[in-house]
């Protein structure tokens, strides 16, 4: 991990101090089955001066193993955020753990973050899928400080006009229920874009790091309608092979989005947010959007 100048120019400009970094991934050995992690993270930056909250995303099929020794997973799973944390001179005060539980994984869940609680003795939060708000008596209340509502990812991805990232009237069957949830939310928005990569009208790949500007600029493909692009030549693009009549939807977050999202929270409140989370931290991202336009959602709030 590393920042590029526009990434550490845009924390300064906005006193960023506190970071939520994900440390790993938590998947199943293909042969064994057991939880292993995934792509730890490298730092090759002094993140001083940052509050650092170490993230780990733990796949949902992790917990729906019938045999999981929840216990265990919980021991190594700490065990390897304080190693990274002590080679790296990190001191967290807060961990979180990103989990999308269902009713058929939530007792292996809601165990593991019991004993992951006790363990660690630190301050813990769990994101929270728009879904759990709203039938929170059947899935349940994770045992933690305080929840992040993920504000995205409300749609399934398909090869017609919707955007799953972000949708005004999937978030408005949902925003009710916010008042009735017992946990503290903060709030986690969307900023960054892919392509949902086509052929013969179905999906064949996401693919991350790609915006309608990004595609405009290649002779390759040729704007059909305000999200559609189809290939003209086939042709490779950061290494995937796009074959001629393939179709690039892409789905990204226009600062009216974001807008329209900090509103109809804001609607809803019982409680104001105590932090406003953007994802994700990336140059990429960044050039999207005006320098001024994460101030003025936190204004809304």
């Amino acid at each position: 991990m590393k920042f590029s100048e526009t990434e550490k120019e845009a924390l300064k400009e906005n006193n960023v101090q506190k970071l939520y970094v994900r440390y790993f991934d938590i998947g199943l050995h293909p042969e064994s089955n057991f939880p292993i992690p995934i792509s730890p993270i490298r730092f090759e930056e002094n993140l001083k001066g940052y509050t650092i909250v170490p993230v780990v995303f733990i796949q949902n099929k992790v917990m729906l193993q019938p045999n999981l020794d929840v216990n265990d997973l919980a021991q190594k799973t700490f065990g390897f955020i304080e190693q990274i944390n002590s080679k790296n001179k990190i001191v967290s005060q807060e961990i979180q753990i990103d989990c999308d539980w269902t009713l058929k994984s939530k007792e292996n869940y809601l165990k593991f973050i019991e004993v992951f609680k006790k363990l660690s003795k630190k301050k813990l939060s769990a994101t929270i899928r728009l879904h759990q708000v709203k039938y929170f008596k059947k899935t349940k209340i994770p045992n933690v400080d305080s929840g992040v509502l993920m504000y995205y990812n409300m749609g399934s991805i398909a090869p017609d006009s919707l955007n799953s990232i972000y949708d005004q009237k999937v978030a408005e069957r949902y925003l009710k229920s916010l008042k009735k949830y017992p946990l503290h939310l903060d709030f986690a928005f969307p900023i960054y874009s892919w392509g949902v990569h086509i052929r013969e009208n179905k999906v064949i790949g996401l693919r991350s790091k790609m915006s309608s500007a990004s595609l405009e600029k290649d002779s390759n493909f040729e704007k059909t309608s305000p999200i559609f692009f189809r290939v003209k030549h086939s042709n490779y693009k950061n290494g995937v092979f796009y074959e001629e009549n393939d179709l690039l939807k892409i789905e990204e977050i226009k600062p009216e989005d974001l807008k329209e999202m900090a509103e109809d929270l804001q609607g809803h409140l019982v409680e104001k947010p105590n932090e406003i989370i953007f994802y994700d931290l990336d140059e990429f991202n960044l050039n999207n959007y005006e320098k001024n336009i994460f101030k003025q959602i936190i204004s809304c709030f």
